[in-house]
């Protein structure tokens, strides 16, 4: 089922198996952790401009990217428990920035968080794309 784990058979490490299903292991954090922050803060009724979303919700974000990335020229290199925990703190940045998204469209949170991971992604995946897979 692609839908629970994204990942090919060569990075079945990246997954847990959960009642015979493989589950990415940072998606496993991030999803539900994303769903409660952003029920939680609608329930709070929080407000939708707090002086240091962007600083945070960057350095929640960031964890996740920096392993994505080293997973990527590494990908034997990383832990499950770690690429969980990195989720967890993606799903809180992505709650906080989806949240004020869905009420103001395109908030500075989310164009910042936009930013950063363009500026991350598309050089790793430029520098690895024409490396050969393992397996």
């Amino acid at each position: 089922m692609f839908w629970l784990s994204h990942h090919h058979e060569e990075e079945y490490n990246r997954t847990y198996v959960l009642g015979g299903l493989r589950v990415c292991a940072r998606c496993l954090g991030t999803y539900p952790v994303l769903l409660a922050c952003m029920a939680g803060l609608f329930a709070l009724r929080a407000p939708l401009q707090w002086r240091w979303d962007v600083p945070v919700v960057l350095g929640l974000t960031l964890p996740a990217l920096v392993d994505w990335a080293v997973g990527r020229f590494r990908p034997a290199s990383g832990s499950n428990p770690v690429r969980t925990v990195t989720g967890v703190l993606l799903g809180l940045a992505l709650g906080r920035s989806l949240y004020v998204h869905l009420q103001r469209p395109l908030p500075a949170v989310l164009l910042a968080q936009a930013a950063l991971v363009t500026a991350v992604a598309v050089p790793v995946i430029l520098a690895t794309y024409r490396r050969p897979r393992p397996g």
